[in-house]
């Protein structure tokens, strides 16, 4: 949302699926990204009706990628501090997804989504810990600790740019609030990280196997 060239990119896909006859268009986007705010406009233009989606960070982030590695490796370093989240499960965003399609009272919305509780990302930690019984820390880090660890890591250069970005600015508290969006949308809660933390824990991939 927030990289160079994702308006005219997201503008330019939403044009051809109206050209081709689609009428209702769900935009994923992410709260408080203000750079991501212009491919929003960019589909609210688009002369289709839609619905934004502004995602908190997901539950699942914990389970792929750079963030997988770190919990193998027993530590997340992460510039974030004592700053809550109210991390969502990606299931559940799915599912606001799917009422946005296909339930015409959430044209022309914008929702801010977000779980359950809030969340710091060392009781993130915490959980996934006593979830998987491994040993696994965080350490808040400055900002340029955690670029250069990511670079150790292989992250390529543009990723490296794009999360140090996320970490310093869309994670500096301005999502330290619940919402209650998703709820009013799925007429129930999110799943709680705890949840999250067992059920993926039992598939072995924070085992190491």
């Amino acid at each position: 949302m927030a990289v160079p060239g994702a308006a005219e990119a997201v503008g330019a896909l939403s044009a051809i699926a109206v050209d081709a006859g689609v009428e209702r268009l769900v935009l994923l986007s992410g709260r408080g990204e203000e750079d991501g705010w212009p491919t929003e406009e960019a589909v609210r233009h688009c002369g289709a009706a839609r619905t934004i989606l502004r995602s908190s960070w997901f539950s699942q982030n914990f389970s792929k990628s750079f963030m997988l590695d770190s919990i193998l490796d027993g530590e997340v370093a992460l510039p974030t501090g004592n700053v809550t989240e109210p991390f969502l499960d990606a299931d559940d965003l799915a599912d606001a997804a799917v009422e946005a399609l296909t339930d015409r009272s959430h044209e022309g919305r914008t929702y801010e989504l977000a779980g359950p509780r809030l969340m710091t990302f060392g009781d993130a930690v915490d959980d996934i810990a006593k979830a998987s019984g491994r040993v696994a820390t965080f350490e808040p880090v400055t900002t340029e600790r955690f670029a250069a660890g990511l670079a150790k890591q292989a992250v390529p250069p543009e990723l490296v740019d794009f999360l140090t970005h996320s970490f310093t600015k869309v994670l500096d508290g301005r999502n330290s609030h619940l919402t209650g969006d998703l709820e009013r949308i799925l007429g129930r809660p999110g799943r709680d990280f705890r949840d999250y933390a067992q059920a993926t824990a039992a598939t072995g991939i924070w085992s190491g196997r």
